[in-house]
């Protein structure tokens, strides 16, 4: 005769269904499967229409059904799902409402469930355990048997997506902290442990946790779902500042871009992810890193820097401003623009043309450089010489190419070819670069200034 094993419940949690109750019983499923080594559980429907989720590990005892912590897998909170009994003891009240009978077959018994008077108080009726011997003792592992009309595949299938292990999402990156999963394309998932407790509709990835905090275990509630985000940013954080996965870093490093255009994800949006991505980058591509309005206003450093191999990454200007104090991974400077433009001009060379080798456009223009001088009042003694080049170097302290530069020290003007397009900016050119051989004088200075107005009174003189 099957003895009386009171699981002292009276009702469940109504909002409880069965994809709940399935969902405690293929965790405990797969935790013993973890604990002991076994083979992963099955999870069927016979041909009678019972479905089974069975594992092969040690087999349940009625013990497992008191309502206490699991001394093995509070030892192993990293490898588990479940570690109090309540889960399973919930699973069967639920089954119980949902008209589902429920046989646990074991070799060391073999249980079903019933509703009984509690005893000493027949007014009180709560859902017993009925432990009978087994009807294998030499069964190994565990057998839940579930019989019922209103327990349906679909129902299976949902409880069996709650679980990493069955949802197939793929692994991007692996940390001591977990793992980073590719996000489905309806939403992102967390997951604790293999168990899905939460989705996200604006993070970039998926996340497993593995390693859990204090905090996290604290909100794994009995219902294991809808956890807030606040139990598991700080792992999903440590998660990605650990993962130097290529292709995490790379879909960071792009999404970060997505900020100007509010399409930016979650992740993105905490500084010290997104500083991650940026050294993580740095160190294994060629890259330069620039605002929104860097990239506007400095085409042709970024057209250079294209043409040298740098692959520009548009980042915040709060990131950017963060990145001129840090070194990537490998102990390198981040380069930003400010820093490709001075390895550009630390390396720059003139690319000089000869004028045999200008277009008959350009050799007409070329033909008026002693009208220009002409137009002064003559060649001044300190330029030595007036060359084309096809490169030029950047204007000092600027973001962008000069398109003509005084070199004191050679006595010589560069003027860029492209300024032969015509007359008028090619005697610019030359002109702006004698007020700077004149005065000695920097550009926005009180004595270029002069010397350029001077530069004009004296043309316009000449031609008024």
């Amino acid at each position: 005769m099957a003895r009386e094993f009171d699981l002292n419940i009276e009702q469940v949690l109504e909002h409880w269904t069965l994809v709940h109750a399935l969902r405690e019983v293929i965790a405990n499923a797969l935790d013993e499967s973890a604990l002991t080594g076994t083979a992963e559980p099955e999870i069927e429907r016979d041909a009678g229409g019972r479905v089974h989720v069975r594992d092969f590990g040690r087999g349940l005892r009625y013990e497992h059904l008191t309502q206490n912590e699991s001394t093995e897998k509070h030892e192993h909170p990293d490898v588990v799902v479940g570690k109090f009994g309540v889960g399973l003891k919930d699973a069967l009240a639920t089954f119980d409402r949902h008209d589902v009978d429920v046989r646990i077959e074991s070799a060391h018994a073999s249980v079903s469930t019933a509703t009984r008077p509690k005893a000493g108080f027949p007014d009180v009726t709560t859902l017993h355990a009925l432990v009978d011997e087994p009807t294998d003792p030499a069964r190994t592992g565990t057998d839940f048997v579930l019989e019922g009309a209103g327990l349906t595949d679909e129902h299976v299938t949902e409880a069996k997506a709650l679980f990493l292990h069955y949802a197939g999402d793929e692994v991007l990156g692996t940390t001591s902290y977990g793992q980073v999963l590719a996000r489905p394309e309806e939403t992102a998932r967390i997951y604790v442990n293999g168990l899905r407790v939460a989705t996200e509709d604006n993070f970039l990835f998926s996340y497993n946790i593995t390693s859990t905090t204090k905090a996290l275990r604290q909100a794994l509630n009995r219902e294991r779902s809808h956890v807030g985000r606040t139990a598991y940013t700080d792992r999903v954080k440590a998660i990605l500042l650990a993962c130097e996965s290529d292709a995490v870093v790379e879909a960071l490093a792009d999404d970060l871009q997505g900020f100007e255009q509010g399409t930016q994800r979650d992740e993105t949006g905490w500084m010290d992810v997104g500083l991650h991505a940026c050294s993580q980058l740095n160190a294994r591509r060629d890259v330069i890193f620039l605002t929104p309005t860097e990239l506007r206003d400095a085409p042709d450093v970024v057209g250079r820097a294209r043409e040298d191999g740098y692959r520009p990454v548009v980042v915040p200007d709060n990131v950017r401003k963060r990145l001129r104090r840090m070194k990537d991974v490998d102990g390198n400077p981040i380069r930003d623009l400010d820093l490709y433009v001075r390895e550009w001009d630390a390396s720059f060379q003139f690319d000089f043309v000869d004028p045999d080798d200008f277009t008959e456009a350009e050799r007409a223009v070329w033909s008026r450089l002693d009208a220009v001088f002409d137009a002064l009042g003559g060649r001044p003694r300190r330029v030595k010489d007036v060359l084309v080049s096809t490169t030029m170097r950047p204007m000092a302290g600027q973001h962008f190419e000069a398109v003509g530069v005084w070199e004191p020290r050679e006595g010589r003007i560069v003027v860029r070819r492209d300024q032969l397009a015509s007359i008028e900016s090619f005697a610019g050119t030359v002109l702006h670069e004698v007020a700077h051989a004149t005065s000695g004088a920097p550009d926005v200075s009180l004595e270029f200034e002069h010397a350029l107005t001077d530069s004009l009174g004296t043309v316009a003189a000449k031609n008024v």
